[in-house]
């Protein structure tokens, strides 16, 4: 039987979500968890490989078991198994060609930027801290040239194992809630770093270092120097995966964690 499974996480202390030779990645602490409630080995493939330090309010992963298990004995087992930064939300049986990675239709992807003069002691691990005032009106400009199927090898990282730099971005939106910044994108699926060198990239134009026609330019130059700083990972979430309908998997829900500013008519039903 194949199975689905919503996972959250807190990405701060692993090495993102792929095994590692060195360091711990989720994957591995997940993997033995399904492996402690099924009683034979398990292997989890994902949706999206989050990287180092980055979050996950809606990470699918599916893996086959024999075992006989009801949706609730997957999740409260697998959840007495794991610690407190990692969580199952949901399981799901799926058909035997169901795949967390292929299956999917689009991922979508929230950074958090927090844009006062003082740093956050309660959001570090979630957000970028920029004390310099952003305009959000050009960062909204910019990210416009960028919405669209392109070669995205400007917003690539140097070891990125993608074979091809095409990407297709449905949507991207950038919302000033007070003090917070919501940039959130939409894709068919995301090269290595690439929401983290755009959001760099958007806030130097938010920052009045580069006009918004700039973010066209990068892009077409497809030279990954050109693009500046890549945002740091922390302020980085997965937040939904979708799927066809077929497929019969919950929809993503906003983080609670989140103040409700945020999530108000950013998308997502409360």
């Amino acid at each position: 039987m194949r199975i689905a499974l919503g996972i959250e996480y807190d990405g701060t202390a692993y090495k993102g979500w792929q095994r590692q030779k060195s360091g711990t990645g989720v994957q591995a602490l997940v993997e033995r968890a399904l492996e402690r409630v099924a009683d034979q080995p398990v292997e989890a493939v994902c949706a999206g490989r989050t990287d180092t330090g980055v979050h996950a309010e809606a990470q699918v992963v599916h893996f086959d078991s024999e075992a006989s298990r009801t949706r609730r004995n997957w999740v409260l087992g697998v959840n007495s198994n794991l610690p407190p930064d990692i969580n199952a939300l949901w399981a799901e049986a799926v058909a035997d060609d169901f795949h967390a990675r292929y299956s999917a239709t689009s991922r979508s992807y929230r950074y958090l930027i927090l844009n006062r003069p003082t740093r956050s002691a309660l959001w570090r691990n979630r957000v970028w801290w920029v004390h310099r005032p952003l305009d959000e009106a050009p960062m909204r400009e910019a990210a416009r040239y960028l919405v669209g199927e392109h070669d995205f090898s400007a917003f690539r990282a140097a070891g990125c194992q993608a074979l091809s730099p095409n990407r297709r971005i449905l949507a991207i939106n950038v919302d000033r809630y007070g003090e917070w910044l919501l940039v959130t994108v939409r894709a068919n699926a995301f090269l290595q770093h690439m929401v983290r060198n755009m959001v760099g990239l958007l806030v130097a134009i938010g920052a009045g270092d580069e006009a918004p026609a700039w973010a066209g330019e990068v892009l077409e130059s497809c030279d990954r120097t050109r693009a500046g700083i890549a945002a740091p990972a922390q302020g980085l979430t997965l937040v939904d995966v979708e799927y066809p309908e077929s497929a019969g998997l919950p929809a993503a829900r906003p983080s609670v964690m989140l103040p409700l500013t945020l999530v108000r008519n950013s998308g997502f039903r409360l």
